[in-house]
């Protein structure tokens, strides 16, 4: 059994959204002079890293992070490398992949994956993303999870957030900011455990695949 870990690592200068605070890590009690033991205090997003979106992200009265079905975070999960003619995964490019029936947990392995190696601390905003048509595609297929390696399924100049609302009024789970460079499209089992917050529009996780 292996275990590919697909989540960034929070670190000073993991690039953000936009708007949103950097990650900051800062020792409140350090061994020696203030005490027995190191303590750390932490400043971020929830949407920083490798993250899930509750409906409360994007739909007013609807579920929190806390809220979110475990069964879809975990099980049976395939990876498929996607190939837009441009920065928007349409209808057609989810067609082409050919998903068993049944797939629930779907990750798109797109060239998003190099940018985390290529522009270091740098937000991208030319990431790929799905378009609304793409978003109506894994609602009508039944997806319960999707997974993108950038920080948004939603393209960055979108004026509405269209794919967003689609995803999550259907209960769609987004899965955001996972690493796939060193994975190899196929079948895994996913493990995205995010953290349990109360009410929150979103998560911090730890996201592992696992190889049989």
């Amino acid at each position: 059994m292996r275990i590919h870990d697909i989540t960034l690592t929070l670190r000073p200068g993991i690039p953000v959204w936009p708007g949103d605070p950097s990650f900051t890590r800062t020792l409140i009690w350090q061994m020696g002079p203030t005490g027995p033991a190191n303590v750390s205090q932490v400043t971020m997003s929830v949407h920083t890293g490798t993250h899930v979106d509750a409906p409360i992200h994007f739909i007013a009265d609807s579920p929190g992070a806390e809220m979110l079905p475990l069964d879809a975070l975990v099980g049976p999960c395939l990876v498929c490398a996607v190939h837009p003619a441009g920065r928007l995964i349409a209808a057609e490019d989810l067609d082409a992949l050919s998903l068993p029936v049944g797939t629930e947990r779907l990750l798109l392995k797109t060239t998003n994956s190099d940018i985390w190696r290529r522009q270091g601390a740098a937000f991208s905003s030319d990431f790929v993303a799905l378009s609304a048509e793409g978003a109506r595609w894994i609602v009508e297929h039944g997806i319960r999870l999707i997974g993108v390696d950038y920080l948004s399924v939603e393209p960055f100049d979108n004026k509405e957030p269209v794919v967003h609302r689609t995803l999550l009024a259907a209960g769609v789970i987004a899965l955001e900011g996972v690493d796939l460079g060193a994975i190899a499209p196929g079948g895994y089992t996913l493990a995205c455990l995010p953290l349990k917050l109360a009410g929150s529009d979103g998560a911090p996780a730890r996201a592992v695949l696992i190889e049989a």
